[in-house]
Parts: C-alpha cells; sequence; structure tokens
C-alpha cells in the first residue's frame, strides 16, 4: 500500500471535514508522487476530457474511448482489490496476546 502524504492524526472535539474536496491532481503531479490509483484517475480525466472535445479528431476517438473504458475498468479493479483486503482485515481474529515474546 502507498505511504500516506498527510501523517494520520486524533480528530479534536467538534472537528468537522473539510467543506471542499482536495483539488484533482495533474497527471505529471501524479505519476510524480501519488500512487498508481491517483495515476490513473488523472490519466482518465484527461482522456474524457478529449473524448468529450468536440475537436476531437474521428480517427483518435475510438482508440481514446477503448482507453477510457480501460483504464476505468483497472480503477475498479484496485478498489475491489483494496475493499477485499480491508474485509479480510475486519474478518482475521486478533492473535493470542504474550507478554513472553516481549
Amino acid at each position: 500500500m502507498a505511504a500516506r502524504k498527510t501523517p494520520l492524526r486524533s480528530v479534536a472535539p467538534g472537528e468537522k471535514a473539510p467543506s471542499k474536496p482536495a483539488k484533482p491532481r495533474s497527471i505529471s503531479e501524479a505519476a510524480e508522487g501519488g500512487d498508481p490509483r491517483e495515476l490513473l484517475v488523472a490519466m482518465r480525466r484527461r482522456v474524457a476530457k478529449t473524448v468529450e472535445d468536440p475537436n476531437c479528431p474521428p480517427r483518435d476517438l475510438a482508440a481514446l474511448t477503448r482507453r477510457l473504458q480501460e483504464i476505468n475498468r483497472e480503477i475498479e479493479a484496485i478498489d475491489e482489490r483494496a475493499k477485499q483486503e480491508a474485509a479480510e482485515d475486519v474478518n482475521r481474529p486478533d492473535e493470542a496476546f504474550s507478554a513472553d515474546a516481549l
């Protein structure tokens, strides 16, 4: 699993989540310091923007659309793996504690 950019911390009493979502990363930012999913999300955003562009050359549209579908499947696979790993962690019983191990 990729390292977190910000460390985890306790939530202060009455603290709420930020009101606006984080700014999406550019492809180069995601490639430089993001995890594979972030890179795929940035690529999907860029390809989708090009597919929507009315000036997109028709010869490129089929290939871009196919790539957009592939990227989306890759993101879904990453999300599904993360979901399964989380479920496995929840279902895993705690190991017995032994003070002698210290």
